[in-house]
């Protein structure tokens, strides 16, 4: 904490400086003015949070200095010591938040008093502007995604705008009178992949960025306003009432925008003009028909709308014509023959004049079904969440690979789709490896039988191999010999059961394999670097 002492006689600010204890105070900064125009460049500069000032000085006195403090530091306490017992002096002081009005010669007593009364007074306060603070940033985290919800509901319902009809008039001028709107949509679907890398960590920051460039076109002249949709992952929606026939115009200027801010032009649908509230909605259809219906082959312009509609796709081309080649491809595990069976598809595609996003989304859709079906069949007997854990690497949506000007890059697409079907042809070539591999049955049987009596010798016995190959090689394959690995296993099974506090020690120790119960606690202590018992007490009990 600060303090200031102004006053033009140094004999006095000494004085002060030895008149109070410091430390016990909590001060550690002492700054000094000899006149009220020093103060406040100080002042400006330091920010100290207590003032001790005399009323009679030069240049500017200490009149002038507390009318400067109450306009532009008012959080600082301000204590007057002052030679003259003058009520007039008093009343100022009062009158411009001082706290406190000391004569001189100063007492020590009353000076301490004084200073630790404004101490006081500064800490309420500032622990109410820390309150205020927080309560600001509360508000600013949730009112973006107030809007967001409450306009969502009304694009999606339009009925629901009546209860929130005072609320839109007061904050977004969105007044009753307003009977007319339309509405644009941003997606990100078919933005471009480097600007959705760059955020890839904090896609929350991208739409961030996005609503707040609309919105600093739209509301400045209450023209409308942007909102994320609460019902989409990747939707933008710009809801427009002021200057609807020059709004195709307008969203080239949010564009401009975007490229002068995040050097990207992006796509926009727009709907018809519509009655509002009433037909909102369907002005919200057409905006999303015009941006899933463009042409994704040509860059016509980046303001779409089913006033100029792309020509219409040729008959249905589906990827499931494809899957038997593709199929046969991943089975043979050639990257040669994937490539082909993938070549074969692209060519088919290049003939089509126009390519939607509304296509493309068919085609992932099957795509993603062709994999899960691969996976079952390669697979087979696996559980679902191991269905789920082979495909967690693939996107979970289709990212729509776009060159710099915003076209359809099919050479693109075409290496994303050979990369994931390499992949999977991967998986399934590990996975014949594993079955031929004798040691990862071995493993499987530890696993299943963990409970028993397992030696080396009987793995031997069953498997048809020495000792010796099945140490060296489990030793090769897992980096642990097969006794800890089964150690590990009965450990791990051990842990589970000891948070049953109805089963005793011995129970656990003879479910897990071992008949010994002084022989489990010590292998267990010896692995898990306490008893089974101080395991128990620790743990959470089922």
């Amino acid at each position: 904490m600060k303090v200031l002492l102004v006053d033009d006689e140094k004999h006095v600010r000494d004085a002060i400086r030895l008149l109070v204890n410091w430390e016990q105070h909590g001060i550690d900064t002492i700054l000094e003015a000899p006149d009220g125009e020093s103060a406040t460049a100080l002042i400006a500069q330091h920010q100290p949070e207590i003032i001790m000032t005399d009323m009679m000085m030069p240049i500017m006195n200490g009149v002038k200095l507390l009318e400067w403090l109450q306009a532009n530091a008012p959080n600082s306490k301000t204590i007057v010591i002052s030679g003259h017992d003058d009520f007039s002096l008093l009343r100022h002081t009062l009158k411009y938040g001082g706290t406190d009005y000391i004569l001189k010669p100063i007492d020590p007593d009353q000076l301490n008093e004084a200073l630790d009364k404004a101490i006081q007074a500064w800490s309420k306060d500032e622990e109410l502007r820390q309150t205020n603070r927080e309560l600001n940033i509360e508000m600013n985290t949730i009112k973006p995604m107030y809007w967001d919800k409450l306009l969502s509901g009304i694009i999606a319902e339009p009925s629901t705008y009546e209860s929130a009809a005072e609320q839109l008039d007061k904050e977004l001028q969105l007044t009753r009178n307003i009977n007319e709107c339309r509405v644009a949509i941003l997606s990100l679907d078919t933005m471009e992949r480097s600007v959705k890398n760059k955020f890839s960590q904090n896609m929350d920051l991208l739409f961030f960025s996005l609503i707040n460039i609309c919105n600093e076109f739209l509301t400045t002249d209450g023209r409308g306003f942007a909102f994320r949709h609460w019902h989409s992952e990747t939707e933008i929606v710009l809801l427009l009432w002021k200057d609807l026939l020059g709004a195709e115009a307008f969203l080239e200027k949010i564009n401009e925008g975007m490229r002068t801010t995040l050097h990207t032009r992006v796509d926009f649908g727009i709907g018809r003009l519509h009655i509002f509230p009433a037909d909102v909605t369907l002005s919200y259809q057409e905006a999303r028909d015009a941006l899933r219906k463009r042409n994704l082959k040509a860059r016509d312009t980046w303001i779409h709308s089913m006033l100029n509609p792309a020509k219409a796709p040729q008959a249905a081309l589906t990827f499931t014509q494809y899957e038997e080649k593709i199929n046969l491809a991943i089975r043979s595990g050639s990257i040669e023959q994937i490539e082909e069976a993938i070549q074969l598809w692209m060519d088919t595609v290049k003939l089509s004049e126009v390519i939607t996003l509304e296509q493309l989304d068919l085609w992932w859709r099957e795509y993603t079904v062709m994999k899960r079906r691969w996976v079952q069949q390669f697979f087979s007997g696996i559980s679902e969440d191991k269905v789920k854990e082979m495909l967690s690497d693939e996107p979970t949506s289709f990212i729509v690979p776009l060159d710099e000007q915003g076209i359809l890059s099919l050479s693109q697409w075409q290496q994303e789709l050979t990369r994931s079907i390499v992949h999977i042809s991967k998986m399934l070539l590990e996975n014949q490896h594993k079955d031929k591999n004798v040691i990862f049955e071995i493993a499987e049987y530890l696993q299943n039988h963990y409970h028993e009596d397992v030696t080396l010798q009987e793995i031997a016995s069953r498997f048809f191999l020495s000792r010796e190959y099945i140490s060296r090689k489990f030793k090769q394959e897992f980096e642990v010999n097969l006794s800890d690995y089964l150690g590990q296993i009965r450990m791990s099974k051990a842990k589970v059961l000891l948070r049953n506090p109805h089963l005793r020690i011995s129970q656990v120790a003879e479910m897990v394999g071992y008949q010994d119960e002084k022989y489990f606690s010590k292998v267990f202590k010896k692995l898990e670097g306490i008893t089974p018992n101080e395991y128990r007490k620790t743990s959470n009990s089922i």
